[in-house]
């Protein structure tokens, strides 16, 4: 006697629960790549490090900065938000890397949630960018920056960082799920660099030509770097424009504007994969 067994539909809350088990099983294991590869970390962690020594030290000599602080101080904020730019070469890597072996589509064979694979690699990136920002913050105590508006103030201007890196991460997915193979990296190198330097974060947009400073001032990066400033209570040139007087609100728009283009975009592309 064959005896059959009912299927009970999952409900929603089983669903949810389920998507963040595979999410978090997925999490897990970007953190065990990571330890198994520390020297990679570790260089990925200094490299702005470096940076920020190489321009406060080599350069800022030559800098008159606003406010009587020092073209260190001035920098901080802008190489903490161009920290969580330079993130997204990491999401793009590892997310081409697993589609280029084909570990994308065996995590697509599997009874597993289909947001696992991108929400696990979000949570993995956002988990590296608060160690990034925690490294960031402790190189700007050690050369002499410091942030003069209060906790609160500085709390929000780190969640601000936080929301670009967010924003930026499923940019980092959805062009990692367009690529041919993680080889291609430097074509958004070639991407980000541009963005970061064509900004507010290292030198003021006003010391641009016209074109220029008008550009970099309407980058969205700009505006997280203007609004952070301005919560550390760190110099910054006066606003030339709309996006410098607004830079706060540009601060939290510009992230959502992104996120709301890129994670449909993302969802879609990573459905569309195997066709």
């Amino acid at each position: 006697m064959t005896v059959l067994t009912p299927v009970v539909e999952p409900t929603g809350l089983s669903r949810v629960r389920w998507a963040l088990g595979d999410s978090w099983t997925l999490t897990r294991r970007a953190l065990a790549h990571w330890a198994r590869r520390p020297y990679e970390v570790l260089i990925g962690l200094l490299f702005p490090v470096m940076i920020v020594l190489m321009m406060g030290y080599l350069f800022g000599g030559q800098m008159t900065v606003p406010g009587g602080e020092t073209y260190r101080s001035f920098i901080m904020p802008g190489m903490f938000a161009m920290t969580m730019l330079f993130g997204i070469e990491n999401t793009y890597t590892a997310i081409a890397t697993d589609a280029a072996r084909g570990v994308t589509d065996r995590f697509r064979a599997m009874p597993m949630a289909s947001s696992a694979v991108v929400a696990g690699r979000a949570a993995a990136d956002m988990l590296y960018a608060v160690a990034s920002l925690a490294v960031m913050v402790a190189c700007g105590l050690l050369i002499g920056w410091r942030w003069h508006g209060g906790l609160a103030k500085a709390a929000l201007a780190f969640g601000l960082l936080l929301l670009l890196r967010f924003a930026l991460v499923w940019v980092g997915v959805y062009l990692g799920l367009l690529a041919q193979g993680p080889e291609s990296l430097m074509a958004v190198q070639i991407l980000v660099w541009p963005v970061g330097f064509v900004s507010s974060a290292l030198v003021a947009p006003g010391t641009m030509p016209g074109w220029l400073g008008a550009v970099a001032e309407g980058n969205p990066l700009s505006a997280t770097v203007t609004a952070c400033r301005d919560l550390f209570g760190n110099a910054d040139a006066a606003a030339t424009g709309w996006a410098g007087e607004n830079a706060l609100l540009l601060s939290v728009v510009w992230p959502l504007a992104l996120v709301a283009v890129f994670l449909p975009l993302s969802a879609r592309r990573y459905r569309a994969m195997g066709r």
